[in-house]
């Protein structure tokens, strides 16, 4: 059937609006485009990659970009200060010292000097398996019934089974929950609710 001018003429007419309504999609498809880039762009302009380059080395592990930066930084630069009995500062720490100072820099919380009271006031105590970056990590005073529930050391999980803490014989250090002076002393790992909001 051959098409009435009428037909022709409406045909014209629809063509342009669907071309427009392709055009418009096509537009906010860019723009929409863009803006992630560009937001992604903003993020990314602030990391200091040289500063993280550094902290990995230092803790021996790789720093992924949803890492919580501050908290690497910040735990590199008191890689190496040693271990003093009530100290809080890079001249000597001990283990509650550390997390505690840890913790005012990156998540603005205020944690008890001891170490029993950092584990009593967690909101929430972990299972090994299921640490998260940032979560405190406490060992046992010994291997006597007694002893077994007393916290004797502290310190801050990173991620891959490391973390944080400051030795007794050899300063601030990290070491892996998997070796077998630490897992044999492994009592729980402790959460405050209050720090996951502030990465």
């Amino acid at each position: 059937m051959t098409p009435t001018a009428h037909d022709r003429l409406t045909v014209c007419r629809e063509r342009p609006r669907a071309s427009l309504l392709r055009i418009g999609l096509l537009c906010m498809a860019a723009a929409t485009l863009c803006l992630t880039s560009c937001s992604g762009t903003r993020r990314i302009a602030h990391i200091d990659f040289r500063e993280l380059a550094h902290a990995g080395r230092v803790l021996g592990m790789d720093i992924a970009y949803k890492d919580n930066h501050r908290l690497y930084v910040e735990a590199a630069k008191w890689i190496g200060t040693p271990y003093r009995y009530g100290g809080n500062t890079k001249s000597g720490v001990d283990c509650s010292g550390l997390t505690t100072q840890i913790y005012r820099t990156c998540y603005h919380v205020g944690l008890p000097r001891q170490s029993q009271a950092q584990y009593d006031q967690c909101d929430r105590r972990v299972r090994k398996r299921r640490l998260k970056e940032g979560d405190l990590v406490f060992f046992n005073q010994g291997r006597k019934r007694r002893l077994r529930r007393r916290v004797g050391h502290v310190g801050i999980y990173l991620k891959d089974g490391k973390f944080l803490h400051a030795s007794s014989s050899r300063g601030v250090m990290v070491s892996r929950l998997d070796d077998p002076y630490w897992d044999k002393r492994w009592l729980k790992g402790g959460r405050y609710k209050k720090w996951e909001a502030k990465p």
